[in-house]
């Protein structure tokens, strides 16, 4: 698959360059900035990323989800290979919760639903994602309606699934593209905001080593304009 991102393009934010939630020996939580990648890239100068600047802090980091570089908040990194694989293991399972928030262009149909849409990879357009009966991958969103102002609506979202871009295509499909997505949005919608706005808002799972239930919140940084 081509490069998403170009290096020449590449200017990610350094303040705060770690934004910790938390850490202790066995993971980190990091509330990631918008325009920073999750992991390096392959091209030398997309090689400054969360796991990159973990490894400043533990000789292993391994983030165990990804957000895209677009899109900022919760994203937990694994600080050893066995915490790795069990925190994993909660993902490809199911057994986390996930919290999104996004400002999208239009009201939605309903003040809460949800979207069940299988997607797949546009190949010819890759990274593009694009909704696909004979041939994609079961795709579920949960949404609520928070606010609008009749031009912009603040909704949140709870991804059933974890399919590449699935938010992004998911409420495209409701005619309501996230402000700022240069991948999906046009003309105002794009224009609306310097960023994609969406943001990954709580992460909820079960702790490698204690099991005890654990909650990570990280402040929208983005809300309806007055």
């Amino acid at each position: 698959m081509k490069s998403v991102y170009s290096a020449a393009d590449y200017h990610p934010p350094t303040e705060p360059w770690l934004d910790v939630l938390y850490q202790d020996e066995w993971m980190a939580v990091i509330n990631k900035p918008s325009g920073l990648l999750s992991n390096p890239g392959r091209d030398p100068g997309l090689q400054d990323s969360v796991q990159t600047r973990v490894k400043s802090l533990s000789s292993y980091a391994e983030p165990v989800h990804r957000l895209d570089m677009d899109t900022s908040g919760v994203l937990a990194i694994a600080l050893r290979k066995n915490a790795e694989s069990a925190l994993k293991v909660q993902f490809q399972e199911r057994q986390t919760q996930k919290v999104y928030r996004a400002q999208v262009w239009g009201q939605l149909p309903q003040s809460e639903g949800r979207i069940d849409l299988p997607l797949i990879c546009d190949w010819p357009r890759r990274p593009l994602q694009k909704v696909c009966w004979e041939t994609g991958k079961p795709s579920v969103t949960d949404y609520r309606v928070l606010s609008t102002d009749g031009r912009t609506s603040l909704v949140e979202l709870y991804p059933v699934t974890g399919r590449s871009h699935q938010l992004r295509v998911h409420l495209l499909s409701l005619g309501c593209p996230i402000l700022g997505d240069r991948f999906y949005a046009q003309g105002e919608a794009l224009a609306a905001s310097p960023r994609l706005a969406l943001h990954a808002l709580s992460l909820s799972l079960t702790h490698p080593q204690t099991q005890l239930p654990m909650t990570w919140v990280a402040p929208c940084p983005f809300t309806l304009a007055e």
